[in-house]
């Protein structure tokens, strides 16, 4: 009323804005179980993604080859594990879901079709060792994959562990401090002697 609108305007107005504001509200609601359900899918995918890779080892000739993947599906369940515990970590991981992991399978699958052939030409054995040489990297980066998982957590709690120190020291409670002081007390017993 105060700017010269009529109170049916004014009325008309407000209902606009809160059924507006229901929309866009109720909508946000519905994209983030959207997303939560997203969430689930891809982290079921990369479990059967890595059961399929684990399925893949006894078929596995090189032994090597065998340990790097054994390793490299260790790292992908402790990321999977870890994502389940903390989803927001999985933007971070993202690339990681839908490219890395895919990529994996489908190569060993390729090696494990080419080494069943028992392919002994030049491009044959030049492919062999590319892919394991690959996977040897790739186990690699699944490994950075996971402390990357981890780092922010690490430096929050070394930060946390630094005050608490200081706290500790501030109060008395410093074992080096303690140290000296009994070093001290030998010395100054023996002088009095």
């Amino acid at each position: 009323m105060a700017l010269s609108v009529g109170v049916l305007p004014s009325l008309a107005i407000g209902v606009a804005a809160y059924g507006a504001s229901e929309l866009i509200f109720h909508t946000t609601k519905k994209e983030e179980n959207n997303r939560e359900k997203t969430l689930q899918e891809k982290l079921m995918e990369a479990k059967n993604t890595s059961n399929q890779i684990a399925k893949i080892v006894p078929q596995i000739e090189d032994k090597e080859l065998v340990d790097n993947i054994k390793q490299l599906n260790e790292s992908v369940v402790k990321i999977i594990q870890t994502v389940e515990k903390k989803p927001e970590k999985y933007k971070v991981m993202e690339n990681f879901f839908n490219y890395y992991l895919p990529t994996t399978k489908n190569i060993l699958y390729r090696y494990d079709e080419i080494e069943n052939q028992k392919l002994t030409s030049d491009e044959g054995k030049e492919f062999m060792k590319s892919t394991e040489k690959m996977i040897k990297n790739i186990n690699v980066a699944f490994k950075k994959q996971l402390s990357n998982l981890y780092q922010s957590d690490m430096i929050d709690t070394d930060a946390e562990m630094k005050v608490f120190n200081s706290m500790l020291k501030s109060e008395g409670y410093d074992e080096e401090a303690d140290f000296k002081l009994k070093q001290r007390g030998k010395e100054s017993w023996k002088k009095d002697k």
